[in-house]
C-alpha cells in the first residue's frame, strides 16, 4: 500500500508542470509522509454541477495546474463531441492564488484542441464572464473562482453557450471526458494563439447594467460598500457612477483584491464577523445602506440602519432582500416568471401570485433558476439575485446592488426605508421568518450519518409543530428531479435539509409563517417567529445527531 502510494505520487510528480506544487509534493515524498499522500491520492476531485472546487496543493485531490489542464482537456473533448470544433470559449478568473495560471492553462488547452479561446482582460466579477459568453457568441465559458470559500481554495466553474451553468447530463459527460484524458504530455498546450480581450467587453457589460434601473428613477441612496477583498470594487463603483448614484464609501481595508483575505476568517458576508469592518465604516459615514459583494461579486449582501440592533446596523437575510427586490419589480410593472430554489422563502410565491405573475420553484443553484422559461427575476436565499436574465443568466451581485440602491432611493423620497417595506410585506402576506442551521464538518461522514439518521427516524414534530408531510427529495417529485435532500412541511413552517454542493457543510433551511392582523401585532409576530425558529433548530439538531 505504502509502496503503491509513493509510486503513484512519483508518477504524478513527473508530469506536474508547476514548480511550486512539484516542490511541495517532492518534499512530502522525501519525508515519507504516507498519511498526507493518502489524503492527496485517495481519488480525484470530482467534477460535478458546481464544476471543481477544492484546496490548492499537489495531487489529484487538490486544485492545481495538472487537475485544471485535465479538466480543460476533458471540456474541450466534450465540446468537440458536441460538434463545436472551432467554437469560442471565454475564460474569466478572480484574484485568488493561481487563478490567472489556471485561466492561462485553460486557454492554451482550448487552443491546442482546435477551439478558439478568449481570456477576460484581468480579474473581474463572475457575472462579467456569464455576460460575455452570450455577448460574444461563445460555445462555452469557464470561470476560475472559489467564490466565498476560504483563502486556500480555488475552483473551476463551467458554463455552456446559453450563458448558464452546466446541469445533468452535461456534467456527467464532461466528467467522463476528463477521466478519459491520458498523460499530460499528450495534451497539446501552445504558448500562444488565444485572445486576451480588452476593456470593451467590460464596457458592454456596464452599459447593460443601466437596463436594470427604471428611466428617471431617483438615485439618491448613499452606500458603504465592501468587496470583501475580492474583485468587485472597480466594477461596482463604475456601475454606480454611470447610473448617477452617490459614490459609495469604500471599506478601505477590504477594497482591493487580496487572495489572503486578511481581515476575515471566511470571505462570505453571511459568516459571523465578516461585516464588522463595514459596520464600523457605516457608523462613521452614516449612509442609507451597506452593500457587500462576495469575492467574485456574484452575491450581494445588504445591511440597513436599525436602532433595535446592537451596533445600529442589521444584515438583511437573503430571503428579505429577495422579497424586497420582487416587490420593487412588481411595483415597476414587471411581467414574466419569478423563480427561486426550494430552500428560499415561500414569500416570493405569494408576492408573484398576488401580482398575477408566474412562479416556479427549482432545485438549489442558479444553474436551475436561470433555465426557467420566461424568467424575469430569480433569487436564492444565499444572497444570489438574477435581476437581468436577458443579460446575465446567473446571479449577479453588481446589478442586484444597483436595484437595491434604486429601491432604497425610491423609499427615501417617500420618507420610508427597506424595513418599512418589509413590514408592509408581512402585513400583506404574513410574517415569513427564515433561518439556517449550518454545520461545517472536517469529516464528511458526519453529514452522511445525519442524513441517514433523519431518513431512518424522521421527526414527527419540531418546536411543538406537527410534521404534516415528509419528502425524500432523492426520489424526485412531480416537479423536481432527484437531489440529496429532505423536506418537511409542518403546521405553519417548512424545513429542508441537504448537504452543501460547494462546501463541507450540512445545511438546514427553516421557515415559519406567522399571521399578522395589523402593524401593532408585528413585534409579537417577530418574537413568535424567532421562538419557533430557535425551537426547530434545537429539535432538528437533536433529530439529526449534529
Amino acid at each position: 500500500m505504502q509502496h503503491d502510494l509513493i509510486a503513484q505520487a512519483r508518477t504524478w510528480l513527473a508530469e506536474d508542470p508547476d514548480p511550486e506544487t512539484r516542490a511541495e509534493l517532492g518534499a512530502i515524498i522525501e519525508a515519507g509522509d504516507t498519511q498526507e499522500l493518502a489524503a492527496r491520492f485517495a481519488g480525484t476531485l470530482q467534477f460535478g454541477t458546481a464544476g471543481l472546487r477544492g484546496e490548492l496543493g499537489a495531487g489529484p485531490m487538490r486544485m492545481n495546474r495538472s487537475v485544471v489542464i485535465r479538466a480543460a482537456a476533458g471540456l474541450a473533448a466534450y465540446l468537440k463531441a458536441q460538434g463545436e470544433e472551432g467554437g469560442l470559449v471565454v475564460i474569466g478568473y478572480d484574484a485568488r492564488y493561481k487563478s490567472a495560471d489556471f485561466a492561462r492553462d485553460t486557454a492554451a488547452v482550448m487552443t491546442g484542441a482546435g477551439l478558439r479561446a478568449a481570456v477576460l482582460p484581468r480579474p473581474l466579477p463572475t457575472p462579467v464572464l456569464a455576460y460575455a459568453i452570450r455577448h460574444l457568441g461563445a460555445v462555452a465559458g469557464v470561470e476560475v473562482t472559489a467564490s466565498h470559500n476560504p483563502p486556500r481554495d480555488n475552483g473551476y466553474k463551467v458554463y455552456l453557450g446559453d450563458g448558464s451553468q452546466i446541469v445533468p447530463p452535461a456534467d456527467g459527460e464532461i466528467a467522463a471526458a476528463i477521466a478519459a484524458v491520458g498523460p499530460l504530455a499528450d495534451v497539446v498546450r501552445p504558448e500562444d494563439g488565444w485572445q486576451t480581450l480588452g476593456e470593451e467587453v467590460l464596457e458592454a457589460y456596464l452599459a447593460r447594467t443601466d437596463a436594470v434601473l427604471a428611466a428617471g428613477s431617483p438615485r439618491t441612496a448613499r452606500t458603504v460598500y465592501t468587496a470583501m477583498h475580492g474583485v468587485g470594487t472597480s466594477v461596482l463603483t463604475a456601475a454606480f457612477a454611470r447610473a448617477g448614484f452617490p459614490e459609495p464609501v469604500l471599506v478601505a481595508e477590504q477594497a482591493e483584491p487580496d487572495p489572503a483575505f486578511p481581515t476575515v476568517a471566511f470571505p462570505n458576508p453571511e459568516e459571523p464577523g465578516a461585516m464588522d469592518l463595514a459596520f464600523a465604516t457605516a457608523r462613521r459615514a452614516a449612509p442609507d445602506l451597506i452593500i457587500a459583494n462576495d469575492p467574485d461579486a456574484d452575491r450581494c449582501a445588504v445591511a440597513v440602519p436599525d436602532t433595535a440592533t446592537e451596533g445600529g446596523w442589521r444584515m438583511l437575510r437573503g430571503d428579505e432582500v429577495g422579497a424586497l427586490l420582487a416587490a420593487h419589480l412588481v411595483e415597476r410593472g414587471a411581467t414574466g416568471v419569478f423563480a427561486e430554489s426550494i430552500v428560499s422563502s415561500s414569500l416570493l410565491g405569494r408576492i408573484a401570485e398576488k401580482a398575477g405573475l408566474g412562479y416556479e420553484e427549482t432545485l438549489t443553484g442558479f444553474k436551475w433558476i436561470a433555465r426557467v422559461d420566461g424568467l424575469r427575476y430569480g433569487y436564492e436565499e444565499a444572497l444570489g439575485y438574477c435581476v437581468d436574465p436577458e443579460g446575465v443568466r446567473d446571479k449577479d451581485g453588481i446589478t442586484a446592488a444597483l436595484l437595491v440602491a434604486e429601491l432604497a432611493s425610491v423609499l427615501k423620497e417617500q420618507g420610508r426605508t427597506l424595513l418599512d417595506l418589509l413590514d408592509d410585506l408581512a402585513l400583506a402576506h404574513g410574517l415569513h421568518a427564515t433561518d439556517q442551521l449550518s454545520v461545517r464538518v472536517e469529516d464528511l461522514s458526519v453529514i452522511a450519518d445525519a442524513m441517514a439518521r433523519l431518513r431512518e427516524q424522521p421527526p414527527t414534530a419540531l418546536a411543538g409543530l406537527a410534521v404534516t408531510s415528509a419528502e425524500d427529495l432523492s426520489r424526485g417529485t412531480d416537479r423536481l428531479p432527484p437531489t440529496d435532500g429532505l423536506r418537511y412541511h409542518l403546521e405553519g413552517a417548512r424545513v429542508i435539509v441537504r448537504p452543501s454542493g460547494t462546501e463541507p457543510k450540512l445545511k438546514c433551511y427553516l421557515e415559519v409563517v406567522v399571521p399578522v392582523a395589523d402593524a401593532a401585532g408585528l413585534p409579537a409576530a417577530r418574537a413568535r417567529g424567532a421562538e419557533l425558529l430557535d425551537g426547530i433548530k434545537r429539535d432538528l439538531a437533536a433529530a439529526a445527531g449534529i
